[in-house]
């Protein structure tokens, strides 16, 4: 990647899915299971610059910034985790996919998971993490955000409210990838975003029951320091998901950055048939 330009991920294009516009990157090996990849908040496809050139040697790959994430069109009526859940299962069907790994980290995973407790047989396996499991168990700035007021930050340049969490990702990730996560979090995007973790409120109790029916093998990934989504709550979804590996790196938030070559590692290795073994909790 030279200094100007963005990585290869595949080839990125948008799509109109249930009404939506949708920005996508697809790239990969011809055949094999599909891996469904959706982007971090406030970050966008291009947070998986190291997963994708490592994954994509023997799995066709999907990232996608899912609605009012990345440059992705938002509407307010999928802005909830269960909303997004019924999206992606929609998505996948657009896309023609019947059965697909899942890599979802941060709010994704949440999604994801109402997803395959309501279709299981969509998925094959599921890597995520980073993701608060209950409103209580955020902390910092994701706490703050949801117990803010709708149209907390209506009249803020959404650019310019990350602009403390891009300041700290540049020192790891290039500018340009900067520059498009500033995009995606510009005018009211920032606003519109906030409400989909606002939606953790009434969302999440809805969701934890659900967990004991998901027979999906899981990998539960994140940072031992995360400040804004503790290490609790992979050790929560550890200890009520039948099927899972929970695995914590030395990172905070950005596992996927902060620890690349582990967080690569580690899913390649799950996806590439670790998976297969995954019989109960670890």
């Amino acid at each position: 990647m030279t200094v100007d330009a963005l990585p290869d991920i595949g080839a990125v294009s948008t799509t109109e899915i249930d009404g939506l516009v949708i920005r996508h990157a697809r790239s990969g090996a011809a055949n094999g299971v599909p891996i469904l990849l959706t982007a971090p908040w406030p970050e966008s496809i291009y947070a998986f610059r190291h997963v994708i050139p490592r994954l994509r040697q023997t799995h066709p790959l999907i990232a996608v910034d899912l609605p009012g994430f990345g440059l992705s069109q938002s509407r307010p009526d999928v802005m909830a985790p269960k909303a997004m859940g019924d999206f992606v299962i929609k998505l996948l069907s657009h896309f023609k996919v019947n059965r697909a790994h899942a890599i979802t980290p941060d709010v994704g995973a949440l999604a994801i998971l109402f997803a395959a407790a309501e279709k299981g047989d969509l998925f094959e396996s599921i890597a995520l993490g980073s993701g608060a499991l209950r409103a209580e168990m955020a902390a910092g700035v994701l706490y703050d955000l949801i117990h803010s007021p709708t149209g907390a930050f209506a009249t803020v340049d959404g650019a310019e409210a990350v602009g403390d969490y891009l300041k700290h990702a540049s020192e790891l990730t290039p500018a340009p990838i900067i520059e498009d996560f500033r995009k995606a979090s510009a005018g009211r995007r920032f606003e519109d975003a906030v409400q989909y973790v606002r939606n953790y409120i009434p969302d999440l109790p809805k969701l934890e029951p659900l967990l004991s029916s998901i027979d999906t093998p899981i990998l539960i990934i994140a940072g031992k320091d995360d400040p804004i989504v503790p290490a609790a709550n992979g050790q929560f979804l550890a200890e009520r998901l039948p099927r899972n590996h929970y695995v914590l790196l030395d990172a905070q938030h950005r596992a996927w950055e902060e620890a690349a070559d582990g967080y690569t590692g580690e899913i390649a290795v799950w996806m590439n048939g670790a998976y297969r073994s995954q019989s109960g909790r670890t």
